[in-house]
C-alpha cells in the first residue's frame, strides 16, 4: 500500500503514557526530518505520578503535571514545533472525530485543495476506549488508525486503513474482535479503588510496542510504503511477528 509523500499529515496520539510516552519523541523526530507539514497532537488526561518513573517517558521533575503537557511542551519545544495537546480524557466519539478530522493544502497549480490523512495512534490501557477509536474509524471517511496494545511480556500493534469510505487494513478488532467482549471502563469512569488497579506491564514491552509503531508511522509517512497488517510480539521470546499486505494499493496520489 502507497501514500502520498507530499500531503499534509495530522499524526493524533491517544495516551501519552506507558507506550505512548515512548512514542512521541520519534513522532516530532520525524516531523522535523520531513520536508511537509505534519501536525502532532498529543492528548492524556492522566498526571504524572511517582510509580509513573518506573517505566513511562518521565522524570521526578514531571510529578504532577498532566502527561499530553509535559510531552507535547518538551519535544515541540527541542524540534522547534507548535505544542499541540488536549489536558483531557476523550471518552466522547464525536470529540475525537473532530481531531481526527484530516488536514488539507491549496494547490495553486490545480486551483483546488487537496486532502490529506490522518493516522490516530491508540496507546491506551482500557478496551472501552479501543472500541470509541474503532467507532470513529467505521465512520470515518479516510482515516489511519494504529492500535497498540500490550500486557506484561507480549502484545501487538494492529494497523487499520480507510480511504474514501472503503477499508484496506483492517482494524484492531476486526482483527481481535475479543476485545468488544471486554467490560473495561474509561477512565473517568473508574473508582479511586479500580484506578488504583492496573494491569501488569513491563518496561520492556512498553518499549517494543512503541518502536513497533514507530515502525508502521515511519514507512507510512517516511517511505509511503506500508507492507504490514499487524505484528505480535513476545518480550520473553524475544520474537515478534508481522502478518504482510498481499497485494500493494495507493492510497493517495
Amino acid at each position: 500500500m502507497r501514500f502520498s509523500d507530499t500531503l499534509p499529515v495530522k499524526i493524533v496520539l491517544l495516551g501519552a503514557g506507558g507506550t505512548g510516552g515512548h512514542i512521541a519523541p520519534h513522532l516530532y523526530r520525524l516531523a522535523y526530518a520531513l520536508d511537509r507539514e505534519v501536525e502532532i497532537i498529543i492528548i492524556d488526561g492522566d498526571t504524572v505520578e511517582r510509580p509513573n518513573l518506573v517505566r513511562q517517558n518521565f522524570c521526578v521533575t514531571d510529578l504532577k503535571q498532566n502527561k499530553a503537557r509535559v510531552i507535547a511542551e518538551r519535544y515541540s519545544a527541542a524540534f522547534g514545533m507548535e505544542a499541540n495537546y488536549v489536558s483531557h480524557y476523550i471518552e466522547d466519539e464525536q470529540e475525537l472525530s473532530d481531531l481526527v478530522q484530516c488536514p488539507k493544502i491549496f494547490r495553486p497549480g490545480r486551483a483546488r485543495f487537496e486532502e490529506g490523512y490522518t493516522i490516530l495512534i491508540g496507546a491506551v490501557d482500557n478496551d472501552k476506549s479501543r472500541v470509541m477509536c474503532h467507532s470513529v474509524f467505521q465512520n470515518a471517511r479516510r482515516l489511519i488508525y494504529i492500535d497498540s496494545g500490550n500486557g506484561e511480556y507480549q502484545g501487538q500493534v494492529v494497523c487499520g486503513v480507510k480511504l474514501d469510505g472503503r477499508t484496506f487494513n483492517r482494524p484492531l478488532i476486526s482483527v481481535f474482535p475479543t476485545v468488544m467482549e471486554s467490560e473495561d471502563k474509561f477512565p473517568t469512569e473508574l473508582s479511586c479503588e479500580e484506578a488504583a488497579i492496573s494491569a501488569p506491564q513491563s518496561m520492556a514491552a512498553n518499549l517494543t510496542a512503541a518502536s513497533i509503531v514507530v515502525n508502521y508511522v515511519y514507512n507510512i509517512v517516511a517511505r509511503g510504503q506500508l507492507t504490514a497488517k499487524y505484528s505480535t510480539f513476545s518480550t520473553l521470546s524475544l520474537t515478534t511477528r508481522t502478518v504482510g499486505i498481499k497485494k500493494q494499493r495507493r492510497m493517495a496520489a
